[in-house]
């Protein structure tokens, strides 16, 4: 059973840009490595930028500065 964890910043993505990127994720699997979709998990995990860090700085500071 194929597990695949997303881990987005927690920036207004719709409910249906979510379930987009479950079907498309299950469908690559199925196409790719064969998979069964109908045991195929995704989880979409959504992370505060606060939480979130590159270069050494929050992403929530880098969007501030502009980076």
């Amino acid at each position: 059973m194929p597990y695949v964890n997303i881990k987005i910043t927690d920036e207004n993505v719709t409910s249906q840009q979510k379930a987009e990127l479950i079907e498309g994720v299950t469908e690559l699997l199925r196409i790719v490595l064969n998979k069964n979709p109908e045991t195929t998990v995704v989880v979409i995990d959504e992370v505060s930028t606060d939480n979130w860090g590159i270069g050494g700085q929050q992403v929530t500071e880098r969007r501030k500065k502009g980076k």
